[in-house]
């Protein structure tokens, strides 16, 4: 009598996905020992060899179920696994593995979790390593920690035990295929075209701009927005942790820090670009953030002849911006008075941009204000425009100089 084949309930696709891709994979290799094979096949010879293999299983399987493990099988071996379709899919901007049965994306500002999980810690630690591998870093128990940026300019957090108490967590912030325009970001309702049009004047008139706003409220988006509109003729220099602007513009340096390796040497800064950005003829310096001392060497930079240079930093509103430039500026160990520092300050910076991530996921700017003279011992801020949350509009408070 011949052999029930086994019926689709009766069936762990994860288990069977093991053993296809232990299949798959011993044969590879086998024939890659014996000279027969130079490498890994494409994807398009993967899936071919998938089905065969899964073929000889004599299984009843769904046509969907046949698809899904087939991709699952070769996205291992040459994708990143169950995480694959997620970064596919353009309308997915962030990926948050918080273990392997938690997994949430953003779309579209929002927050959603999704049906994707790894087999177990081993699984997601396989899918990690070939993350990192390919950019030269390493994670393992002695560097426990990597932030670096993947060769389509999408950027990746990995933390692991010990540091990570429920296993691996992984966040990957999927690079925009299509730049941030001003143009865009009126499209999507962060800022209206009297507040575009505005913006792109400032830039033009080479006023300095601080975009102040917390973690997902599309600080750099808008950053990326407002460098284009620099003309040409002049040269731009960035400096950035990682690499996520895309400028199009044809006198253009982009610099990137570098984290120390595992010894904790060879650590490049922030700051230490900055002042190698001012021997290198700069019209315009654009930092993609400032946390701690550069905020010195960028606002003396602002005050020596770089004006319309631009940043972001994070804060809840401008007034706090102003007070977190002067702690930073303290960090850097000059041993200045603050009201040094104000003048200083009020003398570099022009334009104070907030952002925001509202409760439904839209990322707005919610006040324009302009840094005045100084108004005894506190910094002036006078407001241009704001953004009216029971309206949902934006309105001009005060007629903008520009």
């Amino acid at each position: 009598m011949a052999k029930k084949k086994p019926s689709t309930q009766s069936i762990d696709l994860l288990d069977l996905e093991d053993r296809i891709h232990r299949l798959l994979s011993d044969d590879l290799e086998a024939e890659m020992e014996a000279g027969d094979l130079d490498g890994v096949p494409d994807r398009d010879a993967l899936i071919v060899r998938t089905r065969r293999v899964l073929e000889g299983e004599s299984l009843i399987l769904t046509k969907d179920q046949t698809e899904k493990l087939i991709r699952g099988v070769v996205d291992r071996i040459v994708g990143l696994g169950p995480l694959e379709p997620l970064l596919e899919d353009p309308a997915i901007t962030e990926i948050m593995v918080n273990d392997i049965q938690n997994v949430f994306i953003e779309r579209e500002g929002r927050i959603e979790r999704v049906d994707v999980a790894f087999r177990d810690d081993a699984h997601l630690r396989h899918v990690i390593d070939r993350i990192v591998a390919p950019i030269g870093r390493r994670i393992d128990e002695s560097s426990p920690l990597v932030d670096a940026r993947l060769p389509d300019g999408s950027r990746v957090n990995v933390i692991i035990p010990p540091l990570a108490i429920g296993g691996p967590a992984l966040t990957i912030r999927k690079f925009a295929r299509d730049p941030f325009t001003l143009e865009k970001l009126t499209s999507l309702g962060t800022i209206n075209a009297e507040i575009a049009e505005f913006l792109r004047k400032c830039v033009i008139d080479r006023v300095s701009v601080i975009i102040s706003g917390g973690t997902g409220s599309g600080k750099t988006s808008t950053l990326n927005a407002l460098s284009l509109c620099i003309p040409e003729g002049e040269r731009i220099i960035t400096i950035e942790d990682a690499a996520e602007l895309q400028l199009k513009h044809p006198d253009l340096v982009s610099l990137e820090s570098r984290p120390p390796n595992i010894e904790g040497k060879g650590e490049i800064p922030i700051r230490t670009l900055v002042r190698n950005a001012l021997r290198m003829r700069p019209d315009r310096i654009i930092i993609g953030e400032v946390r701690g001392g550069e905020a010195f060497d960028m606002l003396q930079a602002m005050n020596t002849g770089h004006r319309g240079s631009l940043t972001t930093l994070h804060a809840n509103s401008p007034a706090d911006a102003m007070i977190r430039l002067e702690s930073m500026v303290l960090i850097a160990g000059f041993d200045m008075p603050v009201t040094a520092i104000r003048r200083m300050i009020s003398g570099a910076v022009e334009i104070v941009l907030q952002q925001d991530r509202l409760a439904d996921g839209r990322r707005v700017v919610t006040a324009i204000t302009e840094l005045s003279a100084k108004e005894g011992e506190a910094l002036k801020l006078v407001p241009l425009f704001r953004y009216d949350l029971k309206k949902g509009a934006h309105k001009e408070r005060t007629t903008p100089k520009r």
